[in-house]
């Protein structure tokens, strides 16, 4: 079984979900027009009930209110729900603890200065992106790797999940220099925005899976 934890977001195609990562996740970015890869959450339920049992099934979404929430767990049935934006008051404990927030950060190499952890010491998973996007996740930019990692260094006992800007030709690097718990690609395995790409898929899974049969995993 892969040790690092695998998801591709932005999944539209129910074709493509024969690829899920086992042991990992996909995620539908939900009700987000500014996004190519945005579904109802009609859609999201419809494609959630032929995501592998062996795959979690994520949503992405921005500044979300209670109701939402709600809905995207009771309806659609999603097991986490990663949060750009604010994180709505007023949700049980059960609810909060399956919110993945995103926290941005900013591109550029090494002279990007640490970012403030979260203020919340109960977070259970922690989403890094780049900041700057007008949409959550596709852009293609890279965050900076070194302030990905002081986040991860800082955040012992999180899952800190690496999004921005990956593909098959740089998720080594990323494995090897930031050390998430996982890692997060929608761009990077299309043809096009929004448009998942069968064999990019594969790829990125053959590099992490070289990557952890290498001696850097």
């Amino acid at each position: 079984m892969r040790k690092t934890f695998v998801k591709f977001c932005g999944i539209t195609d129910p074709t493509t979900l024969t690829l899920a990562p086992p042991g990992g996740a996909v995620g539908f970015v939900v009700d987000v027009p500014s996004s190519p890869r945005s579904v109802s959450y009609e859609r999201a339920q419809a494609l959630a009930e032929d995501v592998p049992s062996e795959t979690e099934v994520w949503a992405v979404v921005v500044h979300p209110s209670v109701e939402s929430v709600h809905r995207l767990f009771d309806e659609v049935g999603v097991d986490w729900i990663q949060v750009h934006g604010s994180v709505p008051e007023g949700l049980d404990p059960i609810e909060r603890h399956r919110l993945v927030p995103s926290m941005a950060i900013l591109p550029g190499g090494s002279e990007v200065p640490p970012p403030p952890l979260p203020a919340d010491t109960e977070i259970r998973r922690l989403h890094l992106d780049v900041a700057g996007a007008s949409s959550p996740g596709g852009t293609g930019q890279v965050p900076s790797w070194s302030a990905c990692a002081s986040v991860v260094e800082r955040m012992a006992g999180c899952k800190v999940l690496l999004g921005g800007g990956l593909n098959a030709d740089n998720v080594a690097e990323a494995l090897s220099t930031v050390r998430p718990w996982g890692v997060d690609v929608s761009s990077g395995i299309e043809s096009a925005p929004g448009v998942k790409d069968p064999e990019r898929m594969r790829r990125f899974l053959e590099a992490v899976d070289s990557w952890e049969s290498s001696s850097h995993a």
